[in-house]
This record gives structure tokens, sequence and C-alpha cells, in this order.
């Protein structure tokens, strides 16, 4: 099967900031969950998979092609919707039908009904919530095989995340289909992500199946004599407070054979990134 996405050495530099190198490799019918602080260089790796920037070295194919030749087949949702306000949504069909060879004008007015967005309103009138169903519906209707979304279900409440989070998932179906997302709200790839990427500081610290990733790794709640004894090399990060300690354990099963006193629970995407972000290193 071929990838989705193959990211091969991948940098790209600014002034003060360079991402990379990034590798990584997503299967179709999967979806990524892309994670790391602000600045830590996500938004980068998404404009420069699209286009918009060019690496400095490396390569990056998608859906087998070179990122560039296939532009038709990837739909795009950003934080925000760039269409003109003014603009009725069943016209924006018009303006799309130019750009993408495969545009669907009946998909299109489809998702429309599907999401309860009447084609007769104008953006301007629509909440965060309609716009971004917009964009989704927008980015659907040209039958991509891959969709890149940053950040794009930010500052929607629990209910539209869950139906764009139940979309990614109807979309992935097919395994020829797959699902880059950039997201802060972790618990939204806990429940649809396939695999994790934690950009930090520019650096891919992690890629890996999300689900070897939470059973792997652990935190660790101790006193600071406990702590004292553990060696280091287990632990991805420390958080030392006045009457306990905290600790990011790189592997549960093994670290509690060693130590079998300490107790151990499992994490989330939220602790990996607070422990390894604080970089305070047993």
């Amino acid at each position: 099967m071929t990838n989705s996405i193959e990211i091969s050495g991948l940098v790209k530099h600014y002034d003060g900031f360079t991402l990379g190198p990034v590798d990584l490799r997503l299967p179709g019918g999967a979806i990524l969950g892309l994670i790391g602080e602000n600045g830590a260089g996500k938004t980068t790796l998404i404009k420069t998979m699209l286009g918009v920037a060019r690496a400095d070295a490396g390569s990056i194919r998608l859906l087998g092609e070179e990122a560039a030749l296939a532009k038709d087949e990837v739909g795009v949702v950003l934080d925000d919707c760039f269409f003109y306000e003014g603009l009725r949504l069943k016209d924006v069909s018009t303006v799309l039908r130019g750009v993408y060879s495969k545009w669907d004008e009946d998909l299109f007015a489809a998702y429309l009904d599907r999401f309860g967005l009447s084609g007769k309103k104008t953006i301007k009138a629509l909440s965060r919530g309609m716009r971004m169903k917009l964009s989704l519906a927008a980015a659907l209707a040209h039958r991509p095989r891959l969709l890149v979304l940053d950040e794009a279900t930010a500052g929607l409440d629990p209910v539209v995340r869950d139906e764009i989070l139940d979309e990614f998932l109807a979309f992935v179906c097919d395994e020829e289909h797959a699902v880059l997302i950039s997201s802060h709200i972790t618990s939204d790839l806990e429940k649809v992500a396939d695999y994790i990427a934690y950009l930090h500081q520019g650096k891919l610290l992690l890629f890996e199946e999300k689900d070897s990733l939470l059973e792997r790794y652990g935190r660790l709640v101790c006193g600071a004599a406990d702590l004292e004894r553990v060696d280091g090399a287990l632990l991805a990060g420390v958080r030392r407070g006045q009457f306990s300690c905290e600790a990011l354990v790189r592997d549960r099963e093994s670290f509690s054979r060693s130590y079998p006193r300490l107790q151990v629970e499992r994490v989330s995407l939220d602790d990996i990134m607070v422990f390894m972000n604080r970089r305070d290193k047993a």
C-alpha cells in the first residue's frame, strides 16, 4: 500500500528557528495527530508539506507523488474560514469548481445539508463552528484522498468537535484516505488518531502509534528520596514539588519490574507533552 504521507529528512530554516530534520510515514486509512507547544513548528511543517513554504532540505511525497503534483488530491482546513464574508454559502461552489478538477457541486450541497448549513446564508452570518463545517464541506467536496487540518477544531464546542471527528473517522474507512490533524486539544486526538507526532522546538521527539505510546509511557508519583534511587535513564522528564515528585516513565512494564514497590499510572498525551517540554531530566 502506498503511504499517504512520506517525509524524509525535511528541514526548514527561519531566522532564529529550524524545523527538522523530520522523518515520518503515514499509511492510508490512518489519522495522524500532530502535537506540540505554540511555536514548535506544527504550522511550518504543514505549510512546507503543502508547498506554501519551500523546504531547505529533504523530500515530501503525498499519496505516492511529489507534493506539488498531489495538490488536487489534498483537502485543507485551516483555523479560520478564509472565504469572502459577503459570499453566500451556495456561491462557494461557483468559486471552487474552477479551482479543483474533481469538484462535485452536488456533493458540496449534500455536505451543507448534512451539516445543517443553509446555502442562502452569507459567511459573515456563520458562527465559528458553522464556518469550520463550511471549510470541511469545501475540503471534502473535491473528493480528496488526504485531509490536512491545522487547529481546525480550536474554539469549537464539544458537540461540534465530536461531529467533525466523526467525519474524519468516516473519511479514513477507505484505506486510500488519510488525515493529518494538528491540534492542542489532545483529548480529541486520543479519540481518533492512529499515530502521534510530537514536535518540540522544531525537533520531532516522538512519532509512533498512539495506542503503543499511551501503553508504554507512565506517570510516577513518589517522594524525593525514592526518586533519587531511580535510574534516570528510565525517565523522560521529572517535575519536583515541595512534598512529592512526578516523573514520566519511558516504559511502564520495564520500570515496574525494576521497581515493583513504586506505582506507575497511565498517562495522557498532555502528560507526555508537559513532562517532555520541561526537560528537567533526572
